[in-house]
């Protein structure tokens, strides 16, 4: 049974449309399902090459006018939260440090009717000088992704050799944001044992650190599942200095499986780790997320290989309840699964820096 049969709060019930879609206001998909995050890319350019993620020599970026402006991404996040029942958004990118307009985006969002919580997933490449401007803003947190503490597995992964400047964003956002997370993809042969050093380096600083399975959504489609590393293989990989149980809090929804760390000798509780399997030990059952892509189309998966266009509507003069209605439309399509497990399965086009994470 559904979560509008079973008349869950927040779910509200709207005269059914002739076409078959969704009878609801919010994001409800065909198996129950309620978005309420809503992730939105900034822009798909980025200033690292990270091999998982982008080839070498980068790749063709949108063009400027294809790209939403400052006010079509406050209004459709309005849109979102006061006609969706989103109440979390994450600017992503690409890199969305790289948006001269970032501080005022989000600005503009921490002023809107219904405020969502805001969040920031970047390279930190930059963010030494915005951090301070970003939290006055409204952003409520960041999530920096870092794969290693070692100057020259930095540059190998990113292809730049920019883990100063990254450190340095880090420590500026600490210093303002109560909440700091760090993002990490272990790639075998390469910082696979850099696991427990940076799991460390993140407790002494009071970090939550999640490691995250390699998706296929790199660009030179070379993901290879058996070489990846598994969320199994991070638990184990830790477990040889730390010891790791189940974290007692629910996971709501959340997409990162949290344990507590203790100290292997004393039992002392030392804090967090996220692992996020979203290939191996998937979530989907209980995905609660929504994409908008720079150019303001929507995604319902990660893995989707279709998108529904809102800003070529927004740009013609469509209403808020228009946007709104081809949003829940979009979401009603959501798959059960991202199917990686089945036969059918094929990589999306787009790379995860087109898409958004």
């Amino acid at each position: 049974m559904s979560l509008v049969e079973l008349g869950m709060p927040g779910v509200v019930r709207r005269p059914a449309p002739p076409d078959g879609r969704p009878a609801v206001a919010g994001l409800v998909d065909r198996f129950g399902r309620v978005a309420t995050d809503l992730r939105v890319s900034l822009t798909d350019r980025c200033n690292l090459r990270c091999t998982y993620c982008m080839p070498a020599e980068g790749l063709p970026t949108l063009p400027r006018d294809a790209v939403m402006t400052r006010a079509e991404i406050t209004r459709l996040v309005d849109v979102a939260t006061r006609e969706l029942g989103v109440r979390q958004v994450r600017f992503t990118g690409g890199e969305p440090l790289l948006r001269g307009d970032l501080v005022e985006i989000v600005r503009d969002c921490a002023a809107l009717p219904r405020r969502p919580e805001l969040s920031l997933t970047t390279n930190a490449v930059g963010l030494e000088s915005r951090a301070r401007a970003l939290r006055d803003a409204g952003l409520d947190r960041v999530n920096v992704s870092l794969d290693t503490l070692d100057p020259d597995t930095f540059a190998t992964l990113a292809r730049r050799p920019f883990l100063e400047r990254t450190l340095a964003g880090i420590d500026a956002a600490a210093e303002v944001f109560a909440v700091v997370k760090v993002n990490a993809v272990l790639v075998r042969g390469v910082n696979l044992d850099h696991a427990a050093d940076l799991l460390s380096w993140c407790l002494e600083r009071g970090f939550e650190l999640r490691f995250i399975e390699q998706m296929p959504l790199d660009a030179d489609h070379a993901w290879d599942r058996a070489a990846m590393v598994t969320a199994a293989e991070v638990r184990a990989l830790l477990g040889t200095r730390f010891t790791l149980e189940p974290d007692d809090e629910p996971r709501d929804g959340a997409p990162a499986e949290r344990f507590r760390v203790l100290d292997r000798t004393t039992g002392r509780a030392l804090g967090r780790v996220g692992v996020i399997a979203s290939v191996t030990e998937p979530f989907c059952g209980d995905c609660r997320r929504t994409r908008l892509t720079a150019e303001g189309a929507v995604r319902d998966c990660l893995f989707a290989h279709t998108e529904t266009d809102l800003l070529g509507p927004l740009r013609a003069g469509a209403s808020d309840g228009a946007l709104a209605d081809l949003w829940r439309t979009a979401m009603w399509g959501k798959r059960a699964g991202h199917g990686m497990d089945g036969p059918g399965f094929t990589q999306p086009a787009r790379t995860m820096s087109a898409i958004g994470g």
